[in-house]
């Protein structure tokens, strides 16, 4: 026990590439194939234990609506009850376990999702969320296994920075975690953030009521596998599912509510925080609040970029899992002189794309996530098509017969206020605004100046004081700002990820400075001599 530790240096997990006739594309579609053809039920988790209350919901695959995956158990007023209960007893232990000992229960899931859980967790996000098997790996895998072991690897480093001493006094800090427990909110989008948001909170000694998206249930369920397996004690992250209204009165109006580790919609988020205003005199600490909200990510180029790359950026950043991403590309500014190269070049590429269910490996896109996301997408494009403002490119299709199928669709517009160029649509739709090449300054205000969200955005240039000027002028629009490259795909340890204005509090999950929001420092100062005289060599006559 008398030894300073090192955990294993991080390294960025291999993602794997699914050729034909690769291992990993045959376990994977057995994993699939399996669990398609198998009904579960899945309860909640509290203190270890399964709990079934009777109240139930269906799952079933976004391309294939009508199949049953199973069904899931929702929670009573009761049940949150008992997972806060159960939350604040297990942290009488969990706070005080040293901190390697806990670093070795992440680590073994990340080696877990690594190794015997990898084409599970993949099929079950293929599943669930209608992701390809490339969007399922650099998520459900790669992603996941990246957050829990560079996690591990900041939390030393905060536990390692320390005040300086003097002469006589030794100064140390103790990074306690919060007074009670934290509150995890999580999104249908992608599965490493499902595991992340409760997982960095407790890696750091807290204690976690988790509440998983009603359409991400199935692959959670594979995270509350792993950490049980890896060892995590019981208590220590309760998962409850069901009404998220009555789930969150309850969390928010107790005395304990320590803070809230929240990714998903804006509107959602702004509710969350004036609840937690209006309950502030509750609580015996000031929550954290700590936010990943919406997107209306950009791509810019200027009249040096080169029309290629940009079409693809907006192919990959657009239309990758459906444009379901906070910081997918959704509005385009295209200089005149190349503006018909590009989206020739991005027309032409979507001739190729595929479209159908993610067990069939050529398809580029899927199914969107459920109903209510593909009426709001019918919705817009049938709006485009009847205004005159608005020129359909390309794609506009759908159909929900078998699944909730929306096309990659190219919209132009010559009103850069246009609705769909400021409002999040959060699907296959990106919109494109041409300016005059002489306007790249006021076009540089205009892309500032359009949105309220501020989370990811791409330029495109070879033009190094253009781009200089796009470094300075759009440093407000983007808390991920992308140089010739798409606005999507922030790498955990090299592009921590978040935005501000309404895109969230920037607290950048995958850095350190997201773990310390989920600790409490305490200086301690320790005398080794102390005076005995009050009288100081002033008073002295």
């Amino acid at each position: 026990m008398n030894s300073t530790v090192q955990v294993p240096y991080p390294q960025n997990e291999p993602i794997l590439s699914y050729a034909p006739g690769t291992a990993e594309k045959e376990a994977v579609l057995a994993a699939y194939k399996k669990m398609f053809q198998e009904a579960i039920e899945v309860p909640l988790e509290i203190n270890g234990k399964q709990i079934k209350t009777g109240d139930t919901a269906p799952m079933s695959p976004p391309h294939d609506h009508q199949h049953l995956l199973g069904h899931y158990h929702k929670a009573a007023p009761e049940h949150v009850d008992l997972a806060i209960e159960t939350a604040l007893e297990a942290r009488k232990k969990w706070s005080k376990m040293p901190w390697e000992s806990r670093a070795a229960i992440f680590l073994k899931a990340a080696d877990l999702i690594a190794g015997p859980y990898r084409a599970k967790i993949n099929a079950a996000t293929m599943l669930a969320q209608s992701k390809t098997i490339h969007q399922a790996e650099i998520d459900a895998a790669c992603e996941f296994i990246d957050f829990l072991r560079f996690n591990v690897a900041y939390m030393q480093e905060i536990y390692q920075q320390q005040p300086d001493s003097d002469s006589g006094i030794w100064n140390r800090l103790s990074y306690r975690p919060l007074e009670g427990f934290v509150y995890a909110v999580t999104p249908f989008n992608f599965t490493a953030i499902s595991g992340n948001l409760p997982a960095s909170a407790a890696m750091m000694g807290n204690v976690v009521v988790w509440k998983p998206s009603d359409h991400q249930v199935f692959s959670a369920k594979i995270i509350i596998d792993i950490f049980k397996e890896a060892g995590l004690p019981d208590g220590v992250i309760n998962v409850i599912f069901g009404d998220p209204q009555m789930i969150t009165d309850k969390i928010l109006t107790h005395a304990d509510f320590a803070g809230i580790h929240y990714t998903g919609s804006t509107e959602i988020f702004k509710m969350l925080w004036t609840k937690i205003g209006q309950n502030i005199n509750t609580y015996k600490s000031y929550p954290r609040i700590v936010g990943e909200t919406g997107g209306k990510d950009f791509i810019l180029a200027h009249p040096s970029a080169k029309p290629q790359e940009v079409a693809t950026a907006i192919i990959r950043g657009a239309f990758e899992f459906q444009g379901q991403k906070c910081s997918a590309a959704s509005r385009v500014y295209l200089p005149n002189s190349i503006a018909d190269a590009v989206l020739s070049y991005v027309k032409e590429d979507m001739d190729t794309i595929k479209m159908g269910s993610p067990e069939d490996f050529e398809n580029f896109v899927t199914a969107v996530i459920h109903r209510g996301a593909y009426d709001r997408l019918v919705n817009a494009i049938e709006k485009v098509k009847k205004d005159p403002e608005a020129n359909l490119l390309k794609g506009g299709t759908y159909d929900d017969r078998k699944g909730y199928f929306v096309a990659p669709t190219l919209v132009e517009v010559t009103d850069p206020h246009y609705y769909t160029m400021e409002t999040e649509l959060f699907g296959p739709l990106v919109t494109v605004y041409r300016y005059d090449d002489a306007q790249w300054e006021a076009t540089l205000k205009l892309v500032d100046q359009t949105s309220i969200y501020a989370l990811t955005g791409a330029v495109f240039s070879q033009d190094r004081y253009a781009l200089q000027q796009a470094i300075e002028q759009l440093e407000n629009a983007a808390g991920n700002f992308y140089i010739n490259d798409k606005p999507t795909g922030a790498v955990v340890g090299q592009q921590p990820f978040g935005g501000a204005r309404a895109s969230g509090t920037n607290d950048k999950a995958g850095s350190a400075l997201n773990l310390l929001r989920w600790v409490s420092p305490r200086l301690i100062k320790e005398t080794f001599v102390p005076p005995t005289d009050y009288r100081y060599p002033f008073l002295s006559t």
